[in-house]
């Protein structure tokens, strides 16, 4: 698929900056997103659900691989207009 493709249908690519907009108001912010790898979206995505969950961290951490959220539903986070 073309990149523009990607832009166009606003989908998340691991990698891509975020925003959070979720239920959480603490937590509302920019973020890296990367599909959720635990336990409960692994059996999730076993067992065939559509629905993609990522774990979302702080771009500005040292370590990269910090948790700050997970199992974050795709309706609560959007595509930030830095990755264009």
């Amino acid at each position: 698929m073309s990149i523009t493709l990607f832009r166009a249908l606003d989908l998340i690519e691991p990698g891509d900056l975020v925003l959070y907009h979720g239920s959480k108001p603490d937590f509302h912010g920019l973020y890296v997103a990367r599909p959720c790898d635990c336990f409960y979206c692994a059996r999730e995505d076993y067992l065939g659900a559509t629905d993609t969950r990522y774990r979302l961290s702080d771009p500005y951490t040292e370590d990269p691989d910090a948790l700050t959220l997970r199992c974050v539903r795709r309706t609560s986070i959007t595509r930030s207009a830095a990755n264009a």
